[in-house]
């Protein structure tokens, strides 16, 4: 298939990427700084000569918008609105304007849209849509207009011949550097990978083959449309969540944090403390309603396939050495 991916340079899209060309598709990715042949620049924004990958494409999956990691400013969740709601009103024009539309197009969403909650786990049929929990932070209800915009966005493009999916997804474990993986396991291997205010909050998370295999299921699957969550079926507190991960890498300790530790640590990370402290207790109902199956559906497992590929990562601490040379992590079926 032909495969296009707006916004395709980030984390997500490195991992898409790499899997579905490794597969044999032709992917297409259209970035601001287009550096390889498969490269098309565009600006998120407005219409160009980039529509032409569009047309005739089979596929379309759009994961551009200004990276979460940041301090949440009013700048700049001003800007995580406009280059989420800009990038899907643009493709949806091209899709729109082509002569031979994709016949799906996968809108990259988030579980962040659910409501901050410990009682009962959020799936698409029964989950909460945040936005109105009391004793929350104001500005994490402008987290969750901004998904709400950004599903709305595509769901209103007039698109008709093509089949339109809203990602929901987690948080994408892989031991890429500058992923969320390779932050949380940092904290682990200095001994900061204890609770966070106590740790009750639930931490949803999905390997990256997982997340791939979700993504060609979906694309396969034409009777499927609307928002499907992507993510495990095993959120877990995040106290529970980091203590397997240090024990996936072989940290006895892992340091508590109280709140406010947790924001002048997201200070000095230039990250804000949504990203710790929200209960994201997200299930994938409909995945598992279509019949899909995840290879690695607990936490313990998959953390231990995540610290031995990130152990083969060049360069980083904890690298281990295999006969006559060091190990790699293995390929992607």
């Amino acid at each position: 298939m032909k495969i296009v991916l707006p916004g395709g340079t980030g984390q997500v899209g490195t991992i898409l990427d790499r899997a579905l060309s490794a597969a044999g598709h032709e992917v297409v990715v259209l970035t601001r700084r287009p550096r390889r042949p498969q490269d098309v620049a565009w600006d998120g924004v407005t219409p160009g000569p980039w529509a032409e990958a569009v047309d005739g494409a089979d596929v379309v999956i759009n994961l551009a918008g200004r990276s979460v990691s940041c301090r949440y400013t009013p700048e700049n969740l001003r800007a995580m609105m406009d280059s989420r709601v800009d990038s899907a009103r643009v493709v949806g024009e091209a899709i729109a304007a082509a002569r031979r539309p994709p016949k799906v197009w996968l809108q990259m969403s988030t579980a962040t849209i659910y409501a901050h909650r410990f009682d009962a786990a959020n799936d698409e049929a029964t989950g909460v849509i945040g936005g109105d929990e009391p004793g929350v932070p104001d500005y994490w209800a402008y987290s969750v207009e901004i998904a709400k915009n950004w599903e709305r966005t595509q769901a209103e493009a007039p698109t008709p011949h093509t089949r339109k999916v809203a990602l929901r997804s987690a948080m994408v474990m892989s031991p890429d550097r500058g992923g969320v993986f390779d932050v949380l396991l940092r904290l682990a291997r200095l001994g900061l990978g204890g609770p966070v205010a106590g740790g009750a909050q639930y931490v949803s998370w999905i390997h990256d083959d997982d997340f791939v295999r979700a993504v060609e299921f979906l694309v396969a699957r034409e009777e499927i449309e609307g928002a499907v969550n992507l993510a495990a079926p095993d959120p877990l507190p995040q106290r529970d969540f980091m203590r397997v991960l240090r024990k996936a890498w072989g940290v006895p300790v892992g340091l508590p944090a109280t709140r406010w530790m947790a924001e002048l640590g997201a200070l000095a990370m230039r990250s804000d403390t949504e990203l710790l402290l929200k209960s994201r207790r997200v299930v994938p109902g409909r995945l598992r309603d279509a019949g899909f199956e995840f290879t690695r559906p607990g936490w313990e497992g998959a953390a231990a396939d995540l610290v031995r590929r990130a152990r083969a990562v060049p360069g980083r601490p904890g690298r281990v050495r295999v006969g006559e040379g060091w190990a790699r992590s293995s390929p992607r079926p």
